[in-house]
């Protein structure tokens, strides 16, 4: 047999941490704040877990950040999707028509010009090795044939 007191407020420490979130949210970020601050200053693995639960629990960034953020995506999605339309004026259209064939040629051509250098970077880097190995092997080649005693000579000899 159970038996209830008037006094005591169902739901226990649950209860109390929906209640204590519930006013910490009506009073705004900074009440957060000032919480997490003076759950480091009493005892800081209560500052941790406030501030834990504000990252993970989007209570930090949950009207300043993330709706400025969601604004700025939202628009630019819209230009960017308004760019390929026509306008309606056809002067305008064939400028416009004109001038991003110019710019895709230009880049293709930068393109092709950066092949190009970084080919002949490529071959004179090569040629510059093995430039380098044949000076290094005919030095190896001729210091060689100087230590070799001549065929006619004996050893110990003069």
């Amino acid at each position: 047999m159970y038996m209830t007191s008037d006094t005591a407020r169902p739901g226990g420490i649950r209860n109390a941490f929906r209640r204590a979130e519930g006013w910490l949210d009506q009073r705004g970020k900074w009440a957060w704040i000032a919480a997490m601050v003076l759950g480091f200053i009493i005892f800081w693995p209560v500052g941790l877990a406030l501030l834990a639960y504000m990252i993970w629990g989007k209570k930090m960034f949950a009207r300043s950040c993330g709706q400025r953020r969601q604004a700025t995506d939202h628009s630019w999605g819209r230009h960017a999707m308004r760019a390929g339309q026509p306008t309606g004026n056809h002067a305008f259209d064939d400028y416009k028509a004109q001038a991003l064939r110019r710019l895709e040629e230009e880049q293709e051509a930068f393109e092709a010009f950066l092949q190009r250098l970084r080919t002949s970077k490529d071959k004179s880097e090569f040629d510059s090795f093995m430039d380098e190995r044949a000076r290094a092997t005919s030095a190896q080649d001729a210091a060689e044939s100087e230590a070799k005693p001549e065929p006619g000579a004996r050893a110990g000899e003069y």
